[in-house]
């Protein structure tokens, strides 16, 4: 990507496109000019796989009906517009709970199947695409059922297939039975990486939920060192309301100058560090602080500046975990980026269900910065380019910029997408990726 079009990305960008409702879709099918339209949900994803800045998107949160739900076996059956915290305030009564979820209530289930989301038990569950029985979809040819014994290629495909298999309409999803939806968290203070990297296997073995935080700027013998917390469903007694009350916040401007500095964010790792006790310590969260902590914010991308955040998420083998970590912690360090949210995370089997879905067995680490243009744009190259030679993956959800080439390596199997691709389905994310590859 030319610095130029990195300068003038802004996040989120909700600018970009015409919009029209499924029903407009569906009322026009046959009459849409080829690679037009772009189905999306609440459009929160860092990079553009939800755009299509040369068509028009398709409203698919407008349909968001929760269809039926069955207390007695967790199954669900929703548009695909619904929210995955409706989802939870449904079926936590019942003391069910999704088996996947990411750090944000504020997601559709067809954003979900579409990027086949992880969440801090990849180790355990899967991806959300495992979950998943079910889907309705609708192609510029008609509505099909999509399932593992009917249509098996598409559905393979729709799960971590970025949206463009066709507009998700329905999902059928099996929820998980827990005691609470609160957990019971395990937290233990690592103080260089090798020693975060024995605590996290050891997590995975033993717990649901797993998910360290390093401090990405501490050097020499304290490399990699942070805080891994880890986390089980608690028991029946948690007093904690099964539905706590949202208290929101709000970031009421963006500040005109770079706040997550490593000026300004050294300190506070070290204070992030330090507030910790050695040792394992154990408390009991609510459900709302431990999954979804982002959502009692709003407009928390201007904490960022005017620019928004930028994120990088990669996956790489077990075998050369610790040298590839601390070599994209040290390409930021030396470029001058601080992350605030670094986390590692272990991904095991099963591996993907879906044709191009992002998890697979190793670690993951992801980064966030400010968007500082040119700067920005040449360090995040260069964390491709580290992750890709270790023979692991760049996140296409996380990303507004990746080369063809950085592209194909991660998903070298995306030629079978796109022999399934709707013909009507565009992204830019698709033009500038695999439309721009090589043959």
């Amino acid at each position: 990507m030319s610095g130029e079009v990195f300068e003038r990305w802004h996040w989120p960008d909700r600018r970009t496109g015409r919009m029209i409702s499924p029903d407009e879709y569906e009322e026009r099918l046959g009459t849409l000019e080829p690679q037009a339209c772009l189905p999306v949900g609440y459009r929160s994803s860092y990079g553009d796989i939800c755009r299509n800045e040369l068509g028009t998107l398709i409203d698919g949160a407008r349909q968001n009906r929760i269809l039926s739900f069955d207390p007695g076996t967790g199954v669900i059956v929703c548009e695909a517009g619904v929210a995955l915290r409706d989802i939870l305030v449904r079926a936590i009564p019942h003391r069910f709970f999704l088996p996947v979820t990411p750090d944000t209530g504020l997601v559709t289930v067809g954003g979900a199947v579409a990027a086949d989301i992880h969440g801090g038990n990849q180790h355990a569950r899967g991806t959300f695409g495992d979950h998943v029985r079910r889907l309705t979809l609708l192609r510029a040819d008609g509505r099909l059922t999509c399932s593992a014994k009917e249509n098996p290629e598409l559905f393979a495909a729709t799960i971590g297939g970025l949206g463009l298999t066709g507009l998700i309409l329905e999902v059928e999803l099996k929820l998980m039975k827990v005691p609470s939806p609160h957990v019971q968290q395990h937290t233990w203070r690592f103080d260089d990486l090798d020693q975060g990297l024995q605590l996290i296997e050891r997590a995975c073995d033993e717990h649901e939920y797993a998910v360290a935080w390093l401090d990405q700027l501490s050097g020499g013998r304290h490399m990699g060192r942070g805080v891994l917390r880890a986390a089980d469903h608690a028991d029946a007694s948690s007093e904690f309301p099964d539905i706590p009350k949202r208290i929101k916040v709000s970031v009421p401007f963006s500040p005109s100058f770079n706040v997550l500095s490593t000026t300004a964010l050294r300190p506070l790792n070290a204070y992030r560090f330090r507030r910790e006790s050695p040792g394992e310590t154990i408390s009991t969260v609510k459900w709302t602080s431990y999954f979804h902590p982002i959502d009692r914010i709003t407009a928390w991308h201007r904490f960022y500046g005017s620019r928004g955040p930028c994120q990088h998420q990669s996956v790489y083998p077990a075998e050369n975990a610790r040298e590839t970590t601390l070599r994209l912690m040290e390409a930021a360090r030396h470029a001058g980026h601080a992350s605030l949210l670094t986390k590692l995370r272990r991904f095991r089997e099963p591996g993907p269900r879906g044709l191009l879905s992002f998890a697979r067995p190793g670690f993951s680490l992801t980064l966030d910065f400010a968007n500082q243009g040119e700067a920005t744009a040449r360090l995040l190259g260069e964390l491709d380019r580290i992750a890709v030679e270790a023979g692991g993956a760049v996140d296409p959800a996380k990303d507004f910029r990746m080369s063809p080439e950085i592209f194909a390596a991660s998903f070298p199997n995306w030629r079978e997408l796109e022999a399934l691709r709707d013909p009507a389905m565009i992204s830019d994310f698709w033009r500038r990726t695999a439309l721009g590859a090589k043959p």
